[in-house]
């Protein structure tokens, strides 16, 4: 029975996502996790090893032509593979498909819109829009996604921008809650880590009463959180709306 070999030395990628940068006339390649890549350039990845398949510089990676190492000194100053996939990975471009740009550009467009719905009110009746509501209102002012910017990044962009258009305002929602009982500070501790801000915190008789400041697409978690958590024993009420001025709070 004859036998097959396949090199030692082959490289076998899958699930590739390749980032291309063209600097000092030649052509350049690294081979990455396929949604990691955005994941490093938006600081939400800081593993390198979680975004690079192998740390090695190819000039093709489909057919596997690896970069030469006075190549890389000549045009990088350096032979370093791992720094020059790092300046790659920053500086490059992915390199995808018609079809998974599209889906990546909607899948961020739908992230945007979501973001915005979450952080923002309408001021006339102190309510968040639906979602679908601010993914009309950016496809009316043609707003085009940027896939090597994060969906925080493109929200604070476009908010400015529909305010041209639709009654639109950055807040939080300043709420108070009321809990006692014995799973009191149980309670407070899960409705706490939906609040950006806490302003008050009173205990009195094992009763605690907390101010605090929440995103406006927090207010129905937490309602039906304190409701559910405490049998309807809990309270919970929506004093008043803190706009937030241009700068004043990041996304």
């Amino acid at each position: 029975m004859s036998k097959i070999f396949t090199p030692t030395n082959q490289i076998r990628l899958t699930n590739v996502a390749i980032v291309r940068l063209k600097k000092g006339g030649k052509r350049f390649e690294i081979a990455c996790y396929r949604n990691k890549v955005l994941s490093w350039r938006n600081k939400l990845e800081k593993d390198i090893d979680e975004v690079l398949q192998t740390h090695t510089v190819f000039t093709n990676v489909s057919k596997g032509q690896v970069a030469k190492k006075e190549d890389l000194v000549k045009v990088f100053g350096k032979d370093d593979q791992t720094e020059i996939c790092k300046e790659i990975l920053e500086k490059g471009e992915l390199q995808v498909s018609d079809k998974e740009r599209q889906s990546q550009i909607d899948s961020l467009f739908k992230d945007i819109a979501t973001t915005v719905a979450d952080k923002c009110v309408n001021p006339e009746t102190k309510r968040p829009y639906p979602v679908s509501f601010i993914e009309k209102a950016m496809k009316d002012i043609h707003f085009s996604v940027n896939v090597n910017k994060s969906a925080k990044q493109q929200s604070l962009e476009v908010i400015p921008l529909m305010k041209k258009e639709i009654p639109l305002e950055r807040a939080q929602m300043r709420v108070r809650i009321l809990l006692s009982g014995k799973d009191a500070r149980k309670v407070r501790d899960k409705a706490l880590k939906l609040a950006t801000k806490v302003e008050e915190e009173n205990w009195e008789s094992g009763t605690a009463t907390v101010i605090c400041l929440i995103d406006p697409g927090s207010f129905r978690v937490l309602d039906e959180l304190i409701k559910t958590e405490t049998k309807g024993n809990g309270q919970f009420e929506l004093l008043n709306l803190k706009e937030m001025t241009e700068g004043e709070q990041a996304l």
